[in-house]
C-alpha cells in the first residue's frame, strides 16, 4: 500500500485527487495540506511515502517545502512528486534539486498520475524526454558553482558508472542502459545503485542534477560519455 499525501492550496483539487488516488486499491490517502507548512508538518506526522506537492502555495512555496522534507533525516524515505501548471516551468528544476523524484503537469490524465505515483513510490525518478530534458539542460546550463565536481562528485566514479550515470542523466531506464551498454538489466541497476550510494544521491532525479551541474553530460545533448 503506497501512502499518499496531497498537498495543494485548491481545495477542488485537492477532492479531485483524493478520489482518483483512493480509487486505486494500492493506495491511501493519508492526508491533504492547503499550505506548504501543513505538507511538511503532515509528512511527519501521516508517515506517508510519497508527497503529490504543488509547487505554488501560501505560507510555503511546494520547493522549500520540498527542500525540509527531503532535508529530514526522520523522513529520508519519503518521495515528492511535484506537480505545476506547465513543463517548461523553470521552478522544476529548482524543486528537482531540493530534493523532489519528479514532476506532473496538472492537467496529467488520471492514469498517468497513479502511474506516476506508483514509479516515484519505487524510487525511479519521473524525468520525461523531450521538453522536460531541455528545460533541464537549459537552466543547469546556467554559470553557477558546480555541484557534484569534489569528493562526492563523478570524479570518484569508474569509467563504466559515468557512462551509466551519463545515460541516467539522459532519461533512459535500467533496461534501456543495459542494451545501450550491453549490460544485463540486473547489472545497470546495480551500478545505477553504486552511484546513487557514492554520489550521496536520493534518487535518479539527484543523479541528473549531479550530471549536469558537473559537466558530464552537456546541455546540447553531446556531453561526456563517461570515457
Amino acid at each position: 500500500m503506497i501512502r499518499v499525501l496531497l498537498a495543494d492550496d485548491q481545495t477542488l483539487v485537492r477532492a479531485a485527487f483524493a478520489m482518483l488516488v483512493g480509487s486505486d486499491p494500492e493506495m491511501e490517502v493519508v492526508g491533504e495540506a492547503g499550505t506548504g507548512l501543513e505538507a511538511v508538518a503532515f509528512a511527519r506526522t501521516a508517515r506517508a511515502d510519497l508527497v503529490v506537492m504543488d509547487i505554488r502555495m501560501p505560507e510555503l512555496d511546494g520547493i522549500e517545502a520540498t527542500r525540509r522534507i527531503a532535508a529530514d533525516e526522520d523522513l529520508a524515505g519519503v518521495k515528492v512528486l511535484v506537480l505545476t501548471t506547465y513543463d517548461t516551468d523553470d521552478h522544476i528544476v529548482d524543486a528537482l534539486r531540493a530534493g523532489a523524484s519528479g514532476f506532473l503537469v496538472k492537467d496529467t490524465r488520471p492514469a498517468e498520475l497513479l502511474a506516476a505515483i506508483r514509479t516515484v513510490a519505487a524510487g525511479d525518478a519521473l524525468l520525461s524526454p523531450g521538453p522536460t530534458a531541455r528545460l533541464i539542460a537549459r537552466v543547469l546550463s546556467a554559470p553557477q558553482p558546480p555541484a557534484g565536481t569534489g569528493a562526492g562528485g563523478p570524479g570518484m566514479l569508474s569509467g563504466r558508472e559515468r557512462q551509466v550515470l551519463a545515460l541516467v542523466a539522459r532519461g533512459l531506464n535500467n533496461t534501456e542502459i543495459a542494451g545501450t551498454l550491453g549490460l544485463s538489466p540486473l547489472t545497470a541497476k546495480t551500478h545505477v545503485s553504486r552511484i546513487m550510494g557514492k554520489l550521496g544521491a536520493r534518487d535518479r532525479a539527484q543523479l541528473v542534477i549531479v550530471a549536469y551541474e558537473s559537466g558530464l553530460v552537456v546541455p546540447s545533448g553531446s556531453g561526456a560519455d563517461g570515457n
